[in-house]
């Protein structure tokens, strides 16, 4: 007899660097009794993410559970890529029991949401859950708010001005779309911080939504996994900036893709990513660089001026050859401008 049960489906969403790929990296590794399948989608055409996550793969969760969807939204190109992927997941033996979708830290989650009422799909699967990932010292700091005296000063002089902020819109869709929200990172944040977070995102909720500390992705799945929301029947209230819109574009943010020469010092290439963040306003950088001597990749993780590297995985056969994704917004993005503050770490090293 055929399962009629619809599969359950969670969203996680969250802004770059959010620590969204360390979270679900824990649930393939301690997916409390259930067999997970993993969507990955990013912002740029280097599957670093997935990469990550396939390395952490397990027998409830295989590396062939764990799909890549790169350089592209998935609620952009439903028919295209997200359908016939979960399709493929389904038709999996043994068939997953959960399926977790890791949105890029640009997506904005409501559009992905109205994507499970296509014909194909949605007597098959249900959205159990929106789960939003927020950096604590980072919405401490107000780097995702619209700045409150710039705007006042605006609007003495035009009063029609938008004074939404590409990143601030972004933040308050991913809340506004959340079921429970994970307060990430609290240790860099401090108890202050972490209490003005929790105080911006409960005047950005436009309803009571669990806030939830969590400290290197460490979560229990009972937590957020099996919250039967049904979130594809309840959009009404789910608002969005992008509400009434057919479609939504991703003009406001670019990446773009450097690759690096085998290096020697990885803290000259950490020098370079801090001034970066610092010089072009950069918000996020993720890859993999090679190191002199080194047999395993070092991998690079950014969230502005914040800069995290590990030795992840041998090369192997694999070239030795590093590669980054920049992303910011679209008017601070400058591929000659990147260049040249990363040139002097591919000098040192040719």
């Amino acid at each position: 007899m055929a399962d009629l049960a619809k599969l359950p489906v969670t969203v996680v969403t969250g802004f770059l660097g959010s620590g969204k790929t360390t979270l679900i990296s824990n649930l393939i590794k301690n997916p409390g009794g259930k067999r997970l399948a993993v969507v990955v989608n990013e912002f740029g055409d280097v599957g670093v993410d997935g990469d990550i996550l396939k390395s952490c793969a397990i027998p409830d969760c295989p590396a062939e559970n764990i799909m890549e969807l790169a350089n592209g939204c998935i609620c952009c190109t439903v028919a295209d890529d997200f359908i016939p992927t979960i399709e493929a997941l389904m038709a999996l033996e043994p068939r997953p029991e959960h399926i977790i979708i890791e949105t890029s830290g640009l997506a904005l989650p409501k559009p992905l949401l109205k994507a499970f009422d296509w014909p194909d799909i949605r007597s098959k699967i249900t959205v159990d859950g929106v789960i939003a990932l927020a950096d604590a010292e980072a919405v401490a700091a107000g780097r995702f708010a619209t700045d409150v005296a710039a705007v006042d000063a605006q609007r003495l002089a035009d009063e029609s001005i938008d004074h939404e902020t590409p990143l601030s819109e972004v933040f308050e869709d991913q809340i506004s779309c959340a079921d429970i929200i994970l307060l990430t990172k609290p240790d860099l944040a401090g108890p202050e911080g972490v209490a003005k977070a929790r105080a911006v995102i409960e005047a950005e909720s436009p309803r009571a939504i669990p806030v939830v500390e969590v400290a290197e992705g460490e979560v229990d799945p009972r937590i957020i996994l099996g919250l039967e929301a049904a979130a594809e029947d309840d959009m009404d209230a789910r608002p969005s900036h992008h509400d009434g819109h057919d479609d939504h574009e991703h003009d406001d943010f670019d990446s773009v893709v450097i690759d690096i020469p085998e290096i020697t010092d990885p803290a000259e290439l950490v020098a370079r990513i801090e001034d970066l963040a610092r010089s072009q306003n950069v918000l996020r950088v993720k890859g993999y660089a090679a190191v002199a001597g080194k047999p395993m990749r070092l991998l690079v993780q950014a969230v502005g001026a914040r800069v995290r590297h590990q030795y992840d995985q041998p090369w192997g056969d694999r070239p030795r050859a590093g590669r980054l994704v920049v992303i910011g917004e679209h008017d601070d993005i400058s591929m000659d401008a990147i260049r040249a503050v990363l040139s002097p770490a591919r000098e040192a090293a040719e």
